[in-house]
């Protein structure tokens, strides 16, 4: 504990005596200059495992915790002594993982079944009544995660309830897969369905209710909505309760087909499913997406006001969202913000000094923070990042507004931007490839005359219900030539904005695609891979074959196999077994199950390459769900595609000759740096 506080001492005092940019003017600018991540340190004897973050009037911290107990911070800002103390307010809770302080003086935290009503009596910090605010039934299943409360402006609260989990999300109780509007009374109203995992949502200052969700069945990357009532998200599960009394909405399970076609393609046709107002793409972005806030502290969080900062549970980061609202409804963009959280972000509030303050946890959520809980506060330096402040639609492309002023030479070279649009496949099967990757041609370039903001015209019609990749690697700022700190963003255009174009000559001839542009153009239709039955998620024993990935019995092998391996998952990103041992040499047969509810695949590598196959699988941007996440590498010996959840592979392949220690993993971003295991060649 005393090494923890010298170093938060250290870290604390370096927020007063902030980097200047010309500090930094020898090295490039990275997150740190600008948003700092202080620590709060816990004593070692409170897992907090945190589920709910509640800010108190006086200053303290509320937080439950998956454990089942709420706590009480002083002195969460470790102002004066610097120490925060932590209180037991309650205990005893089922797995709670949503906490409100209501204005009326209680807390309301929700627990699996019910949200529960906290109160204090004597004013001694310790709850002394614990009521039923209001119930809803239960089947047992593990993954019947519950949400919320969030105070509505009059006066009215909504929570959310996880699906439950039998190999696909199922619901197996009354309102599963619902957002839930309540009274002060604890009287119900369904409100919207179509919810997977709905673990964050917030409300816009307008009055706009949003969720994001992650990756899933029906869901083919992490995506923010809109919900208004009546509206359905995508996932039909909750549909089986449409017919209940009070249902906003009569459609049912069977009226949602999996085509695969896109989503924005089949809202066409069934006019309650909601298209996302923001999809964050799958491993660019993040893995799983958790909650979000507005920015509303007028300024002491940077140039960013009124824009929405989502965190990611299993890369343990912080997204930035710009919305705006074209032809009434919302759509925008989302960039990357800030890495490096010591565990997996699964809630967020804000401080009364305007710092982001970080709930997180990982036991059985698996992330790359490398702790299994924690609380940190995210604090803007006072120096202001080069970045995109947003992307906005227009009628011929798109407008790029800037944090600083640009370098105009560099702002006005088309070459020094590209355009990608891609989109996913609305199905049952759990995520997507990306699918129908196409380059968009950059006609030309218009900085404003405060360079401020660069107008990118585009050479074609774009496409709308597409995600499009806008990049700026090649822009400088006008002083201090700083190179933008995330070079891009993803805009999803499910309208184009009116208005006038401009009017800009062809270039002379359109620049050579590089070479990812030509991978992606190369295989547009990619689809997940079926077995012989048109199971998706199930390789096809007709799949093609090559050195690192053969799928059927060689014809020479006459004896067969001379050892067959098998190695499963299981929860937490782990494989169920860190070693395996094989004769140098010999004939393998390894099976290979998922039985994990995520997307997996294994990788044999060079011994020690494990990470550095990792690290390039992360970098294999809009190509990495076609080459399933398997970089072109010789450090890659032998491997399987990704496979769907409960789905299983068959390869074959002859053990090195050479005796050592080999590695195994799941190159899947933000799952390599968990998932490894020793292959031993004797």
């Amino acid at each position: 504990m005393k090494k923890l506080l010298i170093v938060t001492l250290l870290l604390t005092h370096s927020l007063f005596h902030p980097f200047t940019h010309s500090a930094f003017a020898q090295r490039p600018a990275v997150e740190e200059d600008y948003y700092r991540i202080v620590t709060l340190p816990i004593p070692e004897n409170i897992k907090m495992e945190v589920g709910g973050l509640a800010p108190l009037p006086d200053g303290r911290l509320a937080v439950c915790t998956r454990r089942g107990d709420v706590w009480l911070v002083s002195n969460p800002y470790m102002q004066g002594s610097r120490v925060p103390t932590y209180k037991k307010f309650a205990s005893g809770l089922h797995e709670p993982l949503g906490l409100m302080w209501h204005p009326k003086g209680y807390f309301l935290c929700t627990q699996r079944g019910e949200v529960t009503k906290l109160v204090d009596t004597d004013g001694d910090d310790v709850a002394d009544e614990y009521s039923s605010f209001y119930k809803w039934p239960l089947s047992g299943n593990y993954h019947e995660y519950s949400y919320g409360p969030l105070l509505l402006p009059d006066g009215d609260m909504v929570i959310t309830l996880n699906l439950g989990w039998i190999g696909y999300g199922a619901s197996l109780a009354k309102w599963r897969g619902w957002m839930l509007k309540l009274t002060e009374d604890g009287k119900m109203t369904p409100w919207a369905t179509g919810l997977r995992s709905p673990a964050g949502f917030g409300i816009l200052r307008d009055g706009s209710i949003l969720y994001t969700e992650n990756q899933g069945d029906w869901v083919g990357s992490g995506r923010m909505t809109h919900l208004t009532k009546g509206a359905f998200a995508g996932n039909p599960s909750g549909l089986r309760w449409s017919g209940e009394p009070g249902s906003p909405l009569a459609l049912k399970p069977s009226d949602v087909p999996s085509t695969g076609k896109p989503m924005f393609e089949v809202a066409k046709t069934i006019k309650e499913l909601k298209v996302p107002a923001i999809w964050f793409p799958h491993t660019l972005m993040g893995i799983s997406t958790s909650d979000f806030k507005q920015d509303t502290t007028k300024g002491a969080f940077g140039p960013f006001a009124e824009q929405l900062f989502v965190g990611d549970q299993g890369h343990s980061k912080i997204m930035r969202v710009a919305l705006e609202k074209v032809n009434g409804e919302w759509q925008g963009a989302c960039f990357p913000f800030r890495e490096g959280f010591q565990s997996g972000i699964i809630r967020t509030v804000w401080g009364q000094d305007g710092s982001m303050i970080v709930g997180m946890t990982s036991r059985g959520w698996a992330a790359t923070g490398k702790d299994p809980y924690g609380i940190q506060r995210l604090v803007w330096t006072g120096k202001t990042p080069f970045e995109m402040k947003t992307i906005t639609s227009k009628p011929d492309g798109f407008e790029v507004t800037f944090t600083l002023p640009v370098d105009r030479k560099t702002a006005e070279n088309p070459d020094n931007y590209s355009l990608n649009s891609f989109t996913y496949m609305y199905h049952k099967t759990y995520g997507s490839p990306i699918i129908d990757t196409r380059t968009v041609p950059i006609r030309g370039i218009v900085v404003a005359p405060d360079g401020m903001s660069a107008r990118i015209v585009a050479d074609t019609v774009l496409r709308e219900g597409y995600i499009h990749e806008v990049k700026a690697e090649g822009v400088r700022s006008a002083s201090g030539s700083l190179a933008l700190l995330h070079p891009v963003g993803y805009y999803t255009l499910n309208a184009i904005a009116p208005g006038e174009k401009l009017t800009i000559a062809a270039r002379a001839s359109a620049p050579a695609h590089n070479h990812a542009d030509m991978m992606a153009m190369a295989s547009t239709k990619d689809t997940p891979p079926t077995n012989s039955k048109g199971k998706a998620g199930k390789p096809a024993a007709t799949a093609p074959k090559s050195a690192k990935r053969i799928i059927s019995m060689p014809d020479d092998w006459t004896n067969g196999p001379d050892q067959t391996l098998t190695i499963s998952t299981k929860p937490g990103l782990k494989f169920d077994t860190d070693k395996l041992e094989v004769k140098a040499g010999s004939r393998i047969k390894l099976v290979f199950n998922n039985n994990d509810d995520m997307l997996h695949n294994f990788v044999i590598t060079k011994p020690g390459e494990a990470n550095s196959v990792g690290e390039a699988a992360l970098k294999l941007n809009l190509n990495g769900p076609k080459m399933n996440y398997v970089p072109n590498t010789p450090d890659v010996l032998y491997h399987t595609n990704i496979l769907q959840p409960e789905s299983a592979e068959t390869i074959y392949f002859v053990a090195p000759a050479t005796p050592g220690n080999y590695q195994f993993v799941c190159s899947f971003p933000g799952h390599y740096s968990l998932m490894q295991g020793t292959l031993v060649v004797k």
